[in-house]
C-alpha cells in the first residue's frame, strides 16, 4: 500500500463522528493483520481483555478508550503490562481528542492531537512486518511528497486536458514552493494551507480565482497596505517565479483537498530538494523518460563524481590551511570565483549537491577563522549565480530553479545555526544559475557558461545512455551534429559519447575539467576505438575513474544499469594524480587507458587475423532457409527414415549452455542422386529455395540456386572444433566453451575454432581470457558478446613451451571430466554467482579446477601471477601494443 493511502484511510477514520468501531477498522488498514482476526476481534472472541473499553489483541496492541485524563489511563494501562506474561507490541490509549501510544520493543512513544494520527501512520507499520527504522531509510517525506504531487498532477491533468503544459507545470512548481516556503520558515507556518481552506470554496469553483490573485501579489514588490487581509502576511517572492501572469486552471473539490492534504500531511522541511527529480519522474510519461533516457542520481553516487572532480581537493586545501588566515581567505575567495555546469541536468540533483558542498565548505572555513579568534562580519561568497545546467525538459529546469532556491534557504538556515551572527536571508528570491531549456547536443556551452583558459570551471552530470540502436532519428542527427567533421563511425556510438565530444572541446586549451557518469560500453568494445581516439588528439587525458558498478537512484522505478564514471581534463594543463577507483580501493597510477586500467591511451582495433598466430575462427554455418533445414528433436523424430540419415546434430550458443541440441538436414557431402527422389526433401528444398528467392538481398537470391546447401558453410568434415557461444551472461565468472564432435554443425549462434588444438580451450576458457573479453569485446544489452576481429584476433598470447601446453591440455580434460560427472546442464554448473539479484553458485568442483587451470595460465604469461583482472587487463594491453607495433614495423 502506498503511503499516500495509509494516510488517507486513517484521516478517513480520525473524521468520522462515532468512533465505536475505530480500533477494529484501524487494524484493518495495516493488511497484514487478517480480515478474520479483526472479525473475531469485533464478536470479542479472541479480546483477551473483558473490561469494557479495552482491546487486547495478542501480541499485537492493548488498546483502552477513556474519557479525559488519557496520561492516566496510559499509566494504569502501563502498569497492567508489566504483569502480562506475553507483551502486545503496541498500547494505546485515547480519549478521541489526545492519543498516547508505545511500542512495547523499541520504547519509541507517540503523544500526539487524535487529529494528527494520519501523518504518523508508519509508528504502527511493524504490524506490516516493517521496522520503522527500515522505513525511515526510505526517507518517507519524501516518498509521501512524491505519491501526493503524482496524484495531485494526475488530477489536474484530467480536469485541463487542453491547458497548456508549460502553465500547467508553471503552477505545480509556484504550488511546491509555497507548500516549502509555509514548512520551513519562508512564509509563517501553515499561511499557504490554511490561504487554501479559509479563502477557497469546498467544491474548488474559486479555486483559479484566488490563487492567480496570490501568485500575483508573491510577485508585487510594492506594498501600499491597502492589501486584503487575507494576502498581507504574505512577503515579495521575486526571483521571477511568480512574474508569468497564472494559466487559467480548472479546479475541483478533490483537486482542493489533494492540495490541502499536501500541506497537512507531508512535512515538507524534511523533503529533500533532490527528490524533485524523482517528482518529475513519477509524473512524466513512461514514454517520455525512454524516449529521453532519463536518469535520477542519488547523493552517494554523485559524490562519486564531484569528490574526485573537485571536491576533494577543495577539502584538503581547507585542512591544509587552517591556521593560516591568508591561505583560508584565499581558499574562502576562491570557492565564490569557481563555475559549475551540468549539461544534462534534468532536475537539478548535481547541481543541489554541489551548491550544498559548497556551501558547507564557505561555513567551516568561517567557524574556523572564529575559533582562531578572528572577528570576520559575514559575506557570502558561494551564489547560485555559479550554477549553469542545460535541460531539454522545460519543466525539469523550473524544477531544478525552485531545488536550487529550497537548497539556499536550507543552508542559509545551517548557516544561522553554527554561525548565530552571519544571517542570509533568502527572500526576496535571487537568481537560480543559468539553467537553459535546450537540447545540449546542439547548443555551444560556451556561450552558456562563457570561460578563459585560466577559469575554474567544473563539469559534470548523469547524460542520456542510449545505445546506437536506441536512438530516434532526430538523436542520431544530434550526433551527426557533434561529431562533424570528427568520424563518421559516430552511428556505432552510445548517444551519450556526444557529450564526452563537447565537454572535450569545452575543456581544451584551458584548466576546465568535466566528468560525467555513463554505461561501461564506450569504455568496452568496439567504441573505445571511435571515441577516445578523438578525444585524445585533441590533448584530453582521463584524470580519475570508477570502474564498472551498479548506479542506483532516488527515482520511483529505479534504473539500475552498470556504468563508470570518467573525469577529463587538458594534458598540458593538469599535472596532479590520476586515480583509478573500484569497489575495494583507489589508486594512483601514471596514466588511465580508455579500458579504465593503468596503462597507454590507445585502443583496441579489429583484426582480421590473430596477431598471436592462433586457429583461424569464424562464425558457425549459417542456413538462410526460412526454418526450413533446421529440426527440434521432436520434430526430427517425425521423419521418414530415409530421410533421417542426411540429418546432423546442430549446436548454437543456447543449445550448447542448455546442453542440449537440434538437428539440421546436411546435404553438402551427399551426391544428389541418394536424396533426388525423396519426396519430404524435396519439398523442404522447394520450400528454402522459395524463400530465398523472395528476399530483397541479391546475396540471398543468389543462394536459391543451391537450396540443398547452407547459406554459409564453415563445418569442415572430419574435424572437431571448439565452439564459443557468440552472447554469454555477463553474471558469469566463466564464459562456458566446449569441444563438438565432427559430425556435430555448429550453428551461427556460435563461433567455430576447427581443427583446434586442446590446450586453446585452455587458453580461451582462462580468467586471462575472460579478463581481455570483457574490456574489449562488446555488448549485447548487458551480455558479452564474442568477436572474432576484436577479442579472439587481438588476444596476445606469448610463447608457450609444449611442457606448458600439455599442463593446460591436463587441466582441460579434468574440466570436461568434471562436466560430465557432475552432470546437468552448463547454464546450471556455471551458475551465475555474480548476478546481484538472484546468484546462482557455480559448481564448486568445476570453479576449483578452472581456478587450477587461472594459475597455470597466469604463470606463463607472468611467473608471479596476478592480484586481479585490473593487473591482468594492464598487461594484456601492454603485450597487443607491442605486438600491434611490431607488425607495423615489418
Amino acid at each position: 500500500m502506498a503511503i499516500t493511502e495509509y494516510e488517507d484511510k486513517i484521516k478517513e477514520i480520525v473524521n468520522r463522528e462515532d468512533y465505536s468501531d475505530f480500533i477494529y477498522d484501524f487494524l484493518a488498514i495495516y493488511d497484514k493483520i487478517s480480515k478474520a482476526t479483526i472479525t473475531k476481534l469485533r464478536k470479542g472472541s479472541n479480546n483477551l481483555s473483558k473490561v469494557p473499553g479495552e482491546v487486547h489483541l495478542k501480541n499485537k496492541l492493548y488498546f483502552k478508550e477513556v474519557s479525559g485524563q488519557v496520561l492516566q489511563g496510559y499509566s494504569d494501562l502501563e502498569e497492567k503490562i508489566k504483569s502480562l506474561k506475553s507483551k502486545p507490541r503496541y498500547v494505546i490509549v485515547t480519549d478521541y481528542d489526545q492519543l498516547l501510544a508505545k511500542d512495547e520493543k523499541t520504547g519509541d512513544t507517540l503523544d500526539i492531537k487524535f487529529r494528527e494520527l494520519p501523518r504518523y501512520f508508519d509508528f504502527f507499520l511493524a504490524w506490516n512486518g516493517i521496522e520503522k527504522a527500515d522505513f525511515e531509510k526510505e526517507n518517507p517525506a519524501d516518498l509521501k511528497a512524491a505519491e501526493r504531487f503524482a496524484k495531485l498532477f494526475d488530477e489536474l491533468a484530467n480536469d485541463n486536458e487542453d491547458a497548456d503544459r508549460h502553465g500547467l507545470n508553471l503552477f505545480l512548481i509556484r504550488l511546491l514552493f509555497c507548500l516549502f516556503a509555509e514548512d520551513t520558515n519562508i512564509f509563517a507556518p501553515d499561511l499557504f494551507t490554511n490561504f487554501l481552506k479559509q479563502m477557497t470554496a469546498a467544491d474548488g469553483s474559486d479555486m483559479n480565482e484566488r490563487i492567480s490573485e496570490l501568485f500575483a501579489y508573491l510577485d508585487k514588490q510594492e506594498r501600499t497596505g491597502d492589501e486584503p487581509a487575507h494576502l498581507k502576511d504574505f512577503p515579495y517572492v521575486n526571483g521571477s517565479l511568480f512574474t508569468e501572469p497564472h494559466l487559467h486552471l480548472n479546479f475541483s473539490s478533490k483537486t482542493r483537498q489533494l492540495m490541502i492534504d499536501a500541506g497537512e500531511l507531508v512535512g515538507w522541511a524534511s523533503v529533500n530538494p533532490d527528490i524533485l527529480g524523482s517528482m518529475l519522474q513519477a509524473v512524466a510519461s513512461e514514454d517520455k523518460r525512454s524516449h529521453l533516457g532519463m536518469h535520477y542520481t542519488s547523493v552517494p553516487n554523485i559524490m562519486k563524481v564531484i569528490k574526485p572532480l573537485f571536491l576533494d581537493e577543495l577539502r584538503e586545501e581547507f585542512e591544509n590551511s587552517k591556521g593560516n588566515q591568508k591561505k583560508l581567505n584565499e581558499l574562502y575567495a576562491r570557492i565564490g570565483k569557481i563555475k559549475f555546469m551540468d549539461p544534462a541536468c534534468g532536475s537539478g540533483n548535481f547541481l543541489i549537491i554541489t551548491y550544498k558542498e559548497l556551501r558547507q565548505l564557505e561555513i567551516d572555513i568561517i567557524k574556523e577563522l572564529n575559533n582562531m579568534g578572528i572577528s570576520t562580519m559575514y559575506v557570502p561568497s558561494v551564489t547560485l549565480d555559479q550554477f549553469y545546467g542545460i535541460e531539454i525538459e522545460d519543466f525539469a529546469c523550473d524544477v531544478t530553479r525552485l531545488s536550487l532556491w529550497i537548497a539556499e534557504h536550507q543552508m542559509n538556515v545551517k548557516l544561522h545555526q553554527e554561525i548565530k551572527d552571519a544571517v542570509r536571508p533568502t527572500l526576496p528570491l535571487q537568481k537560480a544559475g543559468a539553467i537553459v531549456c535546450g537540447n545540449a547536443l546542439r547548443l555551444d556551452w560556451n556561450e552558456v557558461l562563457p570561460h578563459d583558459e585560466d577559469d575554474e570551471v567544473y563539469l559534470f552530470g548523469n547524460p542520456p545512455y542510449l545505445g546506437a540502436r536506441r536512438q530516434s532519428s532526430y538523436q542520431k542527427e544530434d550526433l551527426s551534429i557533434v561529431f562533424n567533421g570528427i568520424t563518421n563511425k559516430y552511428k556505432s556510438l552510445d548517444y551519450i559519447s556526444g557529450w564526452f565530444i563537447k565537454g572535450e572541446e569545452y575543456i581544451k586549451n584551458s584548466y576546465s575539467s568535466f566528468a560525467f557518469v555513463t554505461t561501461n560500453s564506450i569504455c568496452q568494445g568496439e567504441q573505445v576505438s571511435i571515441l577516445w581516439p578523438e578525444i585524445f588528439s585533441r590533448y584530453g587525458e582521463i584524470i580519475f575513474a570508477y570502474q564498472s558498478f551498479k548506479w542506483g537512484n532516488n527515482a520511483k522505478n529505479n534504473a539500475g544499469v552498470m556504468v563508470v564514471i570518467v573525469g577529463v581534463a587538458d594534458s598540458r594543463y593538469y599535472s596532479k594524480n590520476k586515480i583509478l577507483f573500484d569497489d575495494r580501493m583507489q589508486i594512483k597510477v601514471k596514466n588511465i587507458s580508455p579500458y579504465l586500467t593503468e596503462g597507454k591511451n590507445f585502443s583496441v582495433k579489429k583484426c582480421s587475423k590473430s596477431i598471436s598466430n592462433l586457429p583461424s575462427i569464424s562464425f558457425g554455418s549459417m542456413p538462410n532457409d526460412g526454418g526450413n533445414l533446421v529440426f527440434s528433436k521432436e520434430e526430427a523424430e517425425e521423419l521418414d527414415s530415409d530421410t533421417k540419415r542426411f540429418l546432423r546434430k546442430y549446436v548454437g550458443s543456447k543449445e550448447f549452455i542448455d546442453s542440449t541440441y537440434r538437428y539440421c538436414l546436411w546435404l553438402k557431402n551427399s551426391d544428389i542422386d541418394e536424396y533426388s527422389e525423396n519426396e519430404t526433401i524435396k519439398e523442404i528444398l522447394s520450400n528454402v529455395k522459395e524463400y530465398r528467392l523472395k528476399s530483397k538481398r541479391k546475396a540471398t537470391n543468389e543462394l536459391a540456386k543451391h537450396p540443398e546447401l547452407f547459406g554459409f558453410i564453415s563445418y569442415k568434415e572430419g574435424k572437431t572444433a571448439i565452439i564459443i557461444p557468440r552472447v554469454s551472461s555477463e553474471n558469469r565468472i566463466y564464459t562456458p566453451m566446449g569441444i563438438v564432435d565432427s559430425d556435430t554443425i555448429i550453428s551461427d549462434s556460435a563461433m567455430a575454432i576447427y581443427d583446434a588444438p586442446l590446450w586453446l580451450l585452455g587458453l580461451l576458457e582462462s580468467r586471462m581470457h575472460m579478463a581481455w573479453m570483457r574490456s574489449v569485446g562488446g555488448r549485447l544489452k548487458t551480455d558479452y558478446r564474442y568477436s572474432a576481429g576484436l577479442v579472439y584476433n587481438t588476444f596476445p598470447v606469448p610463447e608457450l613451451s609444449t611442457r606448458r601446453k600439455n599442463e593446460i591440455e591436463d587441466l582441460v580434460l579434468k574440466i570436461l571430466d568434471i562436466r560430465d560427472e557432475e552432470g546437468g546442464t552448463l547454464a546450471e554448473l556455471y551458475g551465475s554467482p555474480l548476478a546481484a539479484n538472484n546468484p546462482k553458485p557455480m559448481n564448486q568442483r568445476l570453479l576449483k579446477a578452472h581456478q587450477e587451470l587461472d594459475a597455470v595460465v597466469d604463470r606463463a604469461y607472468k611467473p608471479t601471477g596476478f592480484k586481479d583482472d585490473n593487473e591482468r587487463l594492464s598487461l594484456l594491453l601492454e603485450m597487443y601494443s607491442k605486438r600491434v607495433d611490431e607488425r607495423n614495423e615489418q
